[in-house]
């Protein structure tokens, strides 16, 4: 039963609107396979910094600002995402290239030089989701008392319940890019709507810590 309620407040965790906006962010016209490996990629970063700070909370007494820090931290991140999305718009940094491949059309989306296909987005929702990680400490606090000590099955439960979210949310998100994303007017202004509200998501965060 504890296992589950861990389980089922990580799923209300995950639906945070700073989390769905970094995913929105990251997984933006991308294909599926990349879409979900994105998801994966920063749920994974997400839930090792969490096991890193519930261990941490275990032993120390954390001061109520450094949990502020932290929200701060999240919040500036998602802001600063938004703002990138934003200004790659404005800039005309956001592409779009088809090519047959087996008789089957596969479109290409990218942001930043025309002529450069960058492949490190993974990575980069790896360090993304272990930065916001830190922003989730408070919620670790909530698990700790729940759940009395920090053990693998209880932070498992916890991540799994996270991941299932976002791993959903990837799957919606590269249907919406595989139906929706076939033009490049109509990938600027999904990337500027996803941006957009990246940034009022951060700064209504940072107006509230």
């Amino acid at each position: 039963m504890e296992l589950m309620i861990i389980f089922w407040y990580g799923v209300l965790h995950a639906f945070g609107p700073d989390h769905l906006s970094a995913i929105a962010d990251f997984s933006i016209g991308k294909e599926r396979k990349r879409t979900l490996l994105v998801t994966l990629f920063f749920a994974l970063g997400h839930g090792v910094m969490l096991f890193v700070f519930a261990k941490l909370l275990e032993e120390h007494i954390v001061a109520h600002e450094y949990l502020q820090y932290a929200d701060t931290l999240a919040a500036m991140l998602i802001a600063f995402m938004g703002a990138y999305l934003l200004l790659t718009v404005a800039l005309k940094r956001v592409h779009l290239k088809k090519h047959m491949h087996n008789e089957k059309e596969h479109i290409h989306i990218w942001f930043g030089s025309e002529h450069s296909h960058s492949s490190k987005s993974g990575l980069s929702a790896l360090g993304i989701g272990a930065l916001m990680g830190i922003g989730g400490a408070r919620g670790m606090v909530v698990v700790l008392s729940v759940a009395g000590n920090v053990s693998f099955e209880v932070v498992g439960a916890f991540v799994i319940g996270v991941s299932v979210v976002f791993l959903g949310l990837g799957l919606l998100i590269s249907i919406f890019n595989s139906k929706f994303l076939g033009n490049i007017t109509n990938v600027r202004r999904t990337v500027f709507g996803v941006g957009g509200v990246s940034l009022l998501v951060g700064l209504n965060m940072l107006a509230g810590v």
